[in-house]
């Protein structure tokens, strides 16, 4: 039996890391050291979220990045835009199920626009159907494989969104 948490989407702060190094070695095949998620945090505050009840249970790590439109479907004209960066996602086993994802994500989301990113880009495992799942209901779409991304040679997508993406998104969570 599942047990349903309100879940809180709040800023990270730095006495949050070591429950967020845990979320990120429970949760992923790619671990970061204390000084990636601080470094992130320090360069984009504002994009590095957590979700609480009881205890911290998820988070997302994000960044503003200048370059091409990942969403373009040429090349041409050159264009260099402010686009956000989901770096890493991450929601302990137990909360999943819950809209954790989707909370951070569309936290995320918001937060990306209101600091004036164009659109939004992140890399999946091929094989993290359950993410790849969320991520289309959010209105990402695969633009690109990426081959053998990853340290273990798994193959990523590439997927993005244009931004903002619509209030009643951000505002109705019971549409996922």
């Amino acid at each position: 039996m599942t047990v349903t948490q309100a879940y809180k989407i709040r800023s990270f702060k730095p006495a949050d890391l070591s429950r967020v190094v845990r979320i990120n070695q429970v949760c992923l095949p790619e671990n970061y050291p204390e000084s990636f998620f601080l470094l992130i945090y320090s360069s984009f505050p504002e994009g590095f979220l957590v979700a609480e009840s009881s205890d911290i249970d998820g988070y997302t790590m994000n960044r503003i990045e200048m370059g091409s439109p990942s969403l373009q479907s040429t090349r041409w004209p050159l264009k260099r835009i402010k686009k956000g960066h989901v770096i890493s996602i991450a929601v302990m086993p137990y909360a999943r199920r819950q809209k954790v994802g989707v909370k951070l994500m569309l936290a995320s989301l918001k937060e990306m626009s209101e600091q004036g990113a164009e659109e939004c880009f992140l890399e999946v495992r091929e094989s993290n159907e359950s993410a790849i799942e969320m991520y289309y209901n959010l209105g990402f779409s695969k633009k690109k494989l990426l081959k053998k991304y990853y340290s273990d040679s798994e193959s990523a997508y590439l997927m993005a969104i244009p931004l903002p993406i619509p209030d009643f998104f951000i505002e109705d969570e019971d549409l996922f």
